[in-house]
């Protein structure tokens, strides 16, 4: 166990807010579906914990059988793909089989970031198959992969598509530049919503009106992920979340601490913050755009704004784990997604940003109302406005948690 070290006590209890009520619990694709999810499991935070980054040498490749099998193990979250009414199928995995005869071994068990890499983390770390080809993890956690060297560099020869279609935003995070072992599977941006009865008709559009607004005491919402609150309260403040320093978080931190000393912040929230916008306890909030979509078919009184001082966004992203067995067939299926057909497909029924150049034209021969939503794509002001939080070290995570913990009181 002595090459891991144990989750600081900041850290864990940041994953614990996550996985009871934040993005990992009601939010993102569980939030209209969590009735289908059992009890999330704490296997990941175990005595080993996370194990620090840092690469143990070129341990990932692995011989390749898919030109002798043909199939592909495909872990992912639950409800994050298309499926027909019926549940019996899934269009886009078929058309895949169709069109090149690889069977693909389709399994939604990822509840959780951390939970699945405590799943994974033994065969991992002893060096062997995970029995998965392919995977979806969250940037940070896909990030401290790559750093372990427990994911496989990918091969553009086997991803034209890929390649050529990428959105530019998306192309070169710190955490992997080039996109040289992963691709995104879908954006996740934050933003502001807020119910327009509640307010009188008024529109939220920032974070200063969040924490300082008279009109909103009380009934101010913000998010109980480190990340996305402080980086939404960075750029209110002139700050780029991508470059942030030690004095730079601690003067956001005394900035949103100003607003929850004066009253004027109600709760730090997961997703249930759409009940609460819906019900009218929660006037105005910083949200998870992904969970908006359904949210305002249900309740035209639900509005939102993306803060002309930009806003956070994050990544799902597709990743092929050491000693896969079926390397080649894994970045097949990588590519597939990214023709603009197949992905309009993936982006009309999970909601969530594409990644893929071209989609818009080809939503509008599914749902006219999807390709114009900014929602699910994001318009030319928004791409230049949107911004990642940057990579943090152990000890900067481990600080920044402790700090972020202290202000949200969990």
């Amino acid at each position: 166990m002595e090459q891991y070290e144990t989750l600081s006590p900041p850290v864990r209890a940041a994953i614990l807010r996550s996985m009871t009520g934040g993005r990992g619990a009601l939010g993102r694709r569980t939030l209209l579906r969590a009735a289908g999810l059992g009890t999330v499991a704490t296997a990941g935070l175990t005595a080993c914990g996370i194990p620090a980054a840092g690469r143990k040498g070129d341990t990932t490749a692995s011989t390749d059988h898919s030109a002798q099998e043909k199939v592909v193990n495909f872990s992912n979250w639950d409800q994050y793909i298309d499926v027909t009414d019926d549940g019996k199928h899934r269009p886009s995995l078929d058309q895949f089989t169709k069109a090149t005869g690889i069977k693909v071994a389709y399994t939604e068990d990822i509840n959780d970031n951390v939970e699945f890499f405590g799943k994974i983390k033994p065969q991992l770390s002893a060096g062997q198959d995970t029995g998965r080809d392919l995977m979806v993890l969250t940037d940070w956690l896909a990030g401290r992969m790559i750093r372990l060297g427990w994911v496989q560099k990918l091969d553009p020869s086997n991803l034209p598509h890929a390649f050529a279609n990428l959105e530019q935003r998306f192309r070169s995070p710190d955490w992997d530049p080039g996109r040289a072992y992963s691709y995104p599977w879908a954006g996740i941006p934050t933003c502001i919503a807020y119910n327009k009865k509640v307010t009188k008709g008024r529109k939220v559009t920032s974070v200063s009106q969040l924490l300082d607004d008279p009109a909103l005491k009380g009934k101010a919402a913000m998010l109980s992920e480190m990340r996305d609150t402080v980086g939404m309260t960075l750029l209110d403040m002139g700050k780029k979340p991508e470059t942030v320093t030690d004095d730079e978080y601690d003067a956001a931190l005394n900035r949103i601490q100003g607003a929850v000393d004066k009253g004027q912040i109600r709760k730090f929230t997961g997703g249930e913050y759409t009940d609460g916008l819906s019900k009218g306890d929660i006037a105005a909030c910083v949200a998870w755009a992904g969970d908006l979509v359904q949210l305002r078919l249900d309740d035209p009184n639900i509005e939102y704004a993306f803060p002309a001082a930009g806003y956070m966004t994050s990544t799902d992203n597709l990743l092929i784990p050491a000693k896969a067995r079926h390397k080649t067939n894994a970045e097949r299926l990588i590519d597939w997604y990214y023709q603009p057909r197949i992905a309009a497909e993936l982006a009309a029924y999970t909601t969530y940003v594409s990644p893929v150049m071209g989609v818009r034209e080809e939503l509008a021969k599914i749902d006219p109302s999807l390709a114009t939503n900014p929602l699910i794509i994001p318009n030319a002001q928004m791409n230049a406005t949107s911004h990642a939080f940057r990579s943090l070290s152990e000890d900067e995570d481990t600080r920044y948690e402790a700090k972020f913990s202290k202000l949200t009181g969990a």
